[in-house]
């Protein structure tokens, strides 16, 4: 499916200009009226026993998880007398986040919080169709318009403005098939995302067995192996030592502050979870940071589930969350880059950790765990074969996400344009 499948649908015979310039022409039969005709203000309030509801840029009216710590930052009153009612049907808008979509037909009913709109709809719109033209990207981007304010992600809604907003009718009969055809079309394409989204899982778990397999077991099959001891390592090739991280890898304990350093800082955001990849944000100076040279290795131990590893390229300071390991001249740093970050290794980690709402590792601990420490020659040859399966699996994922974004690009035409009229949806007989 691409953009050119929408252009060459059907189309309407006869076109009017919609006096409005981002709609454009519209079919000539439909209606153009303001909001403020399509929705009436309602308040009911008093009903504290019902469930409590979230309007979300995602996924419109949803039911609210108060259990759920991590996604409920906002603060809830014991007392939800105050509470507004939204009912299954009506229209739910978080008037500080219209700018960026959040609003929707509820499917629930319950209670949102007193600052939100709630509306009923005329008769004459289907609260389906209504709800997949008004969460569509031109809308959307029109209560933008709509809002003010300074703060960053807090715009307030123009109640004047907003009722001036145009919303186009066409008849009963044409809605129903909009919504059926949107209904079909859509759920084909989330499902293709879907089929791609598992596809690149799929890939990165592969890479994590291929660095798993090539650091313990070495890349000749038919090599003799011995018991290495260790239950999560398992059989290892008999010429192979065992040792102490700490024998192996030294951890470096330089301090410096980093408020007004020029040095380059990394913090765990500019991390990448389960790759070690630099990612480039503004990150935040703590103050006392670490200290480290080019060619370390920084390992997360603050919640090291997330395995993030990361090779230094250059002398700067890090967050104290990060371990610093200098590899002797005589190892292949990049080998124990793989090692540190291979998921097993990360599991037995991770396991040892302390504290519950940010777990961490213990250094003590991490030093003491056993690894392996092949020939140099080996550890090169492995380090080559991990990084050509690595950028294979890369490119790959590069190109499923970009199939994922045109397909989300095409979703996104295609709602546009059955809302709008620019392709005619047939109504069955």
């Amino acid at each position: 499916m691409t953009m050119k499948t929408v252009i060459n649908m059907p189309r309407y015979s006869v076109y009017k200009d919609s006096d409005y310039q981002w709609i454009g022409n519209i079919p000539e039969k439909w209606n153009v009226q303001k909001l403020s005709s399509c929705l009436f203000p309602v308040s009911e309030k008093n009903r504290p026993s019902l469930p409590l509801l979230s309007i979300t840029r995602e996924l419109g009216v949803i039911e609210r998880d108060i259990e759920d710590q991590d996604t409920n930052h906002n603060f809830i009153p014991d007392d939800l007398t105050n509470y507004k009612l939204l009912k299954k049907g009506q229209f739910g808008m978080n008037k500080m986040k219209a700018w960026q979509g959040s609003y929707g037909i509820s499917n629930y009913t319950g209670i949102v919080s007193p600052a939100y709109f709630v509306f009923d709809l005329t008769k004459n719109i289907e609260t389906e169709f209504f709800n997949w033209a008004i969460r569509s990207s031109l809308y959307v981007s029109y209560f933008g318009s709509a809002s003010d304010g300074v703060r960053i992600g807090q715009w307030d809604l123009s109640k004047t403005r907003m009722k001036s907003i145009p919303f186009l009718i066409p008849s009963k009969n044409e809605q129903i098939a909009i919504v059926n055809f949107l209904d079909q079309k859509t759920a084909q394409i989330d499902q293709a995302i879907s089929i791609k989204q598992k596809q690149i899982e799929l890939l990165k778990e592969r890479q994590q067995i291929i660095i798993q397999q090539a650091v313990t077991k070495g890349l000749d099959a038919n090599v003799p192996m011995k018991d290495s001891g260790i239950e999560w390592i398992g059989m290892i090739p008999e010429h192979w030592e065992i040792k102490k991280l700490k024998y192996v890898l030294q951890l470096t304990n330089k301090k410096q502050l980093s408020l007004n350093s020029e040095l380059l800082y990394i913090g765990m955001e500019n991390i990448e979870s389960g790759t070690g990849e630099f990612i480039e944000t503004n990150s935040e100076t703590e103050g006392l940071a670490n200290y480290f040279e080019a060619n370390q290795l920084l390992f997360g131990k603050l919640r090291p589930y997330l395995a993030k590893v990361y090779k230094t390229r250059t002398i700067g300071l890090c967050s104290t969350e990060f371990l610093v390991y200098k590899c002797p001249d005589n190892l292949c740093i990049d080998f124990y880059h793989c090692f540190l970050i291979s998921p097993e290794f990360i599991k037995v980690i991770n396991a040892s950790t302390y504290g519950s709402k940010m777990p961490r590792a213990n250094s003590d601990f991490i030093g003491n765990q056993m690894i392996l420490v092949p020939p140099l020659k080996e550890q090169i040859e492995i380090n080559q074969y991990v990084n050509k399966n690595k950028n294979n699996i890369k490119q790959l994922i590069i190109i499923y996400q970009q199939q994922i974004e045109k397909l989300k690009e095409y979703k996104t035409t295609l709602i546009d344009s059955a809302v709008t009229g620019k392709i005619k949806i047939t109504p069955e007989e």
